[in-house]
């Protein structure tokens, strides 16, 4: 049983700006929260009649298969390996749930863009808020798949690489980086970058850098795909030069992007 990430997937996250954890939580585990979740969409899971939206949005669960999910030895370990050991809070939940349904119609919400972290002016607007070079805030973006998505299933498209373009463009703004609305007018630096699905079935997870440039899809399969797509967030910003001791693969992801060398 795998208790630490390889080598391979550490320089994968480096390098690519993600890495993928097959079986990082029990598939037992993913079925118990889709039972939870399913009755919150107010759909029957036997009646693709019923699945009239193509997203429900669901709030915030931190039930037992939930918490359980997000603090695997597996998870825990690989937290501390990327970002820092304890240099992130421990999550109790899995924040909120974009529950994606087959439909023809255009989901609304399928744009390329980089998670913000932040607050801006109104800490009430989330279109406001913000993302710098040091990722103050954020430690990671994570993808947890509590159902089987294949191709067809809306998986969350990635452009492998995209997190070193990301790097460049914010460093000239420093510590008041660039609000979420600004950054997504400005990703088609990343446009030439390959395109990854992630897909996997219930208990993968993808740990993904903070910078890394995603989009939702339209879901063109016939079973609904329940994942969650939390931020860690980190205790303290990153450094990029100066520092005392080794850089985390976070740091070191930033570095290579703005081409500082070991």
């Amino acid at each position: 049983m795998q208790t630490h990430l390889t080598d391979i997937q550490v320089q994968q996250f480096i390098r690519d700006g993600y890495t993928r954890i097959d079986h990082a939580f029990p598939r037992e585990t993913a079925m118990e929260a889709q039972a939870i979740l399913w009755k919150e969409t107010g759909c029957d899971p036997a009646n693709p009649a019923t699945w009239t939206q193509p997203v429900v949005r669901l709030g915030y669960y931190g039930q037992e298969p939930f918490r359980q999910a997000v603090n695997t030895p597996l998870l825990r370990n690989a937290f501390d390996q990327l970002a820092g050991e304890g240099n992130w809070y421990p999550r109790g939940d899995l924040g909120t749930f974009p529950v994606r349904f087959p439909s023809a119609e255009n989901p609304g919400d399928d744009g390329w863009h980089v998670d913000a972290s932040f607050p801006g002016d109104d800490p009430a607007d989330f279109f406001a808020y913000r993302v710098n070079v040091y990722s103050k805030m954020r430690a990671l973006l994570m993808l947890f798949l509590f159902s089987d998505v294949e191709a067809a299933d809306a998986p969350t498209r990635i452009r492998a690489g995209s997190h070193l373009d990301i790097a460049r463009l914010l460093q000239p703004y420093g510590e008041a980086g660039l609000g979420f609305m600004e950054l997504a007018g400005m990703l088609d630096v990343s446009a030439h970058r390959p395109e990854v699905s992630a897909t996997g079935e219930a208990g993968t997870v993808y740990l993904c850098h903070p910078f890394l440039v995603h989009a939702a899809q339209p879901h063109h399969g016939s079973r609904p795909r329940f994942l969650a797509q939390p931020p860690l967030v980190a205790r303290k910003d990153f450094i990029i030069e100066g520092k005392n001791g080794a850089y985390n693969p976070v740091e070191q992801a930033i570095r290579l992007g703005l081409g500082i060398h070991p």
